[in-house]
């Protein structure tokens, strides 16, 4: 058996074990054990990073692709059908997409005000997190997206397909990309197999599935060159979950106009709709920022981790603040530098160093990162995706640092070591390139 055969039995095996450990994992929601379902799906991770090994130098003959795919496929499908359980995130899609469709702006009310009492039902308004003190957090992307979920049926099922439909062309574009890119279309596997992607989008839910569309679309026209295209996607990016702003700089050609007009027209066609809700536009993101710990310190874990050892009255909020701005300052102005035809690779150090800057207290924030590792091959990000679930041991909100920072230690103490070592092994091979270098 040639080593290309092996390879694609190999692969077959281990998908034939991610389906069986998804079945698993369903039977442990079911069971209501979320303990049990984190180790599964870390135990998961253990085998997707097997599968990557094997796929990520490419040369598999080409129904290897097909089965990669039909593996995810089946994957989604099973999780599909299973109601949402790491999260009840989605009842708030499905309601916002209810009050839009009876014509009522969803940033003015909570779901709890009267004006709204004619919408409410048995299924999704009792399971609408924060209903009886926060208007909507989601920017109107996200907004329009639950309004079309819920067109097709007002059910939490009907609004994971939709997602589950963005994802899919968020797939088709990445494989597009891929072969742009000159790399192996197998590598799709990455995403398409990773654990996070499959309980976060086909489970829970998560409008996050829409943000790896819209940035496969940003990334695929930059490599066009499509400079309207480019910033129109990123802009819908950033309004479905706002952390993909930050990319703007990577995706940046210096000089060029087209992509930030792009970009500044693209949010005001969409805020324009909803701006009769004036100054609560946002909706709750003030309060969820203040609600996470974000606005007095306590919610970042690299901040807890100084004031461990640094006094609090030395290290105030705004202090850290200011130091993580200047590093992703930093970070913008070496990709606007240097990026030219490195630009994944940039968008990828800027997604990395803002997430673990804002060390979120959800494991589906660092979703949006996994499609980069398709085309950058860094292990500490890898890492950083598959250890994210750890968080599920501990409920988010800002005042269980304490709780939590055993176990964010275990996510970011593996992921410092593994960006050290990747440094320093750069280093030594002297080629002089930095660590937000890799595929073009």
């Amino acid at each position: 058996m040639n080593v290309d055969r092996w390879r694609v039995w190999a692969l077959a095996g281990i998908g034939a074990m991610l389906l069986m450990l998804t079945g698993v994992g369903l039977w442990r929601q079911h069971m209501y054990d979320t303990d049990g379902f984190t180790i599964l799906a870390l135990v998961q991770g253990a085998f997707y990073l097997m599968a990557v090994a094997l796929t990520w130098r490419g040369g598999l003959p080409r129904h290897a692709l097909i089965a990669v795919l039909a593996v995810a496929a089946l994957m989604r499908i099973a999780v599909l059908l299973a109601p949402p359980y790491l999260s009840d995130d989605i009842n708030r899609y499905v309601w916002d997409g209810r009050v839009e469709a009876a014509g009522i702006n969803p940033y003015r009310y909570i779901p709890a005000d009267p004006h709204l009492a004619a919408l409410r039902d048995e299924r999704i308004f009792p399971n609408v997190n924060r209903s009886d003190y926060a208007p909507t957090i989601y920017p109107p992307v996200a907004e329009y997206i639950f309004f079309l979920g819920t067109r097709v049926r007002e059910s939490l099922t009907a609004m994971k397909a939709t997602l589950l439909a963005f994802e899919l062309a968020g797939v088709l574009l990445l494989l597009r990309l891929l072969d742009d890119c000159r790399l192996p279309p197998e590598r799709i596997l990455i995403y398409a197999w990773h654990p996070l992607t499959l309980w976060e989008f086909a489970g829970s839910g998560h409008v996050d599935a829409a943000v790896v569309t819209f940035l496969a679309l940003a990334l695929w026209s930059r490599r066009r060159e499509a400079a309207w295209l480019t910033g129109s996607a990123l802009a819908a990016a950033a309004l479905v979950k706002f952390f993909p702003a930050v990319l703007f700089p990577a995706l940046y050609r210096r000089w060029d106009w087209k992509m930030p007009v792009a970009a500044a027209a693209t949010v005001i066609l969409a805020y324009a709709p909803f701006i009769g809700a004036g100054s609560t536009v946002l909706g709750f993101l003030p309060g969820y920022l203040q609600e996470e710990g974000l606005q007095n310190g306590t919610g970042f874990f690299l901040w807890n981790l100084l004031t461990s050892v640094a006094p609090r009255e030395h290290l105030g909020p705004a202090l850290y603040l200011a130091l993580a701005a200047a590093t992703l300052v930093a970070l913008a102005i070496h990709s606007l530098v240097t990026a030219g035809g490195r630009y994944l690779a940039s968008t990828m150090a800027l997604a990395v160093a803002s997430m673990v800057l804002l060390s979120p207290h959800y494991p589906w924030y660092f979703a949006w990162i996994v499609p980069l590792i398709c085309f950058t091959p860094r292990p500490s990000v890898l890492y950083l995706t598959l250890a994210c679930p750890l968080l599920y041991f501990v409920p988010g909100g800002g005042d269980l640092e304490g709780a939590r920072m055993a176990f964010e230690w275990a996510i970011y103490g593996p992921f410092a070591a593994l960006v050290a070592f990747e440094l320093w092994r750069q280093r030594s091979a002297g080629n002089g390139v930095s660590w937000n270098q890799g595929a073009a």
